[in-house]
């Protein structure tokens, strides 16, 4: 028989939104338990130069990861090492079962499971991701000081870090594979009547080129998506910009959600449709999608979660 065990608050997700919800969540006394999930650390794990977080100048992304974990683990967090399989939310207490078959419940749950960027699925594109590529253009934009780069999509979001790569990159080609772009009219205009950026319309991307050592992106390989005409592209930066996909796989069926999968939060608040649930990060926010973001709001689901147990569970 598969033993139960409680624990006052569980955090699922162990980026820095977790991980701070973990810090505050033990120094509020709730002796939380974090699961951090199939990728400990979250996407910043896979990003190599972090210089936009406060206090570092410089910092590798899977460094401060462990450092955080470091932390919440000093304050009295537990962590384990495991990967949700299914949560249940019908009834209280929550119920959660782990890929060993672990099964916990929980008075209230925090969700930080984060969001992952849609990408092209190509094995050049994984291999240089880090080194060349990248889907935030605010991370990664400022390592492209006056050289040129490319941006792959056509909705709001590839137009959005086209526009703001125009800050630092000396040339800026937009990559879509129609004719026309998704993205807002104002938006659109900006786009067009930007001298720095060019728009190649009716190409995909075949391949991302570049060298090993040093691993560095020299262009992309294109293809005309009407005529299949071969075509490259120099440029040192690509921008994957065709969306991030929130992991609320879970739980998309039990709360209420908006477009994309977002858990929909009450304003000012972390707090889901179900009462005793908290989401923060990532898998809420679809506009921001900073660690420094990521991490004020794992702090607010803490003291969100510490108030629910006070008012409720004593």
């Amino acid at each position: 028989m598969t033993e139960i065990r409680h624990t006052r608050l569980l955090i699922v997700g162990s980026g820095p939104t977790g991980y701070t919800a973990a810090i505050y969540a033990a120094r509020a006394m709730l002796n939380p338990l974090l699961i951090q999930g199939i990728q400990p650390g979250g996407q910043l794990t896979i990003t190599t130069d972090v210089e936009n977080w406060p206090g570092d100048i410089n910092v590798q992304g899977p460094d401060l990861m462990q450092r955080m974990e470091a932390h919440a683990v000093s304050t009295g967090a537990e962590i384990l090492n495991d990967h949700v399989q299914s949560i249940h939310l019908a009834e209280k207490p929550f119920r959660i079962t782990l890929d060993s078959d672990a099964l916990l419940t929980c008075d209230a749950l925090i969700l930080a499971t984060g969001a992952q960027a849609r990408w092209l699925g190509l094995d050049s594109e994984d291999k240089f991701k880090g080194h060349g590529v990248s889907a935030c253009a605010t991370c990664d934009g400022f390592f492209y000081r006056d050289q040129d780069v490319a941006v792959i999509g056509g909705g709001n979001t590839a137009v959005e870090e086209a526009l703001f790569l125009t800050n630092f990159a000396r040339k800026v080609t937009l990559i879509h594979r129609r004719d026309s772009l998704r993205a807002e009219k104002t938006l659109q205009k900006r786009l067009f009547n930007h001298e720095k950026i060019h728009v190649l319309w009716d190409h995909v991307v075949d391949d991302v080129l570049g060298s090993d050592n040093p691993r560095i992106v020299s262009g992309l390989r294109l293809r005309h998506a009407r005529n299949g005409a071969e075509s490259k592209l120099d440029c040192k930066g690509v921008f994957v910009a065709i969306g991030h996909t929130p992991a609320s796989e879970l739980v998309a069926s039990q709360l209420q959600t908006r477009a994309g999968g977002y858990v929909i939060t009450k304003p000012e608040s972390t707090e889901t449709s179900i009462d005793g649930v908290f989401a923060a990060g990532d898998l809420v926010d679809s506009v921001y999608r900073q660690a420094v973001t990521s991490a004020g709001m794992g702090c607010m689901a803490a003291l969100d979660a510490e108030r629910y147990l006070s008012h409720r569970h004593g």
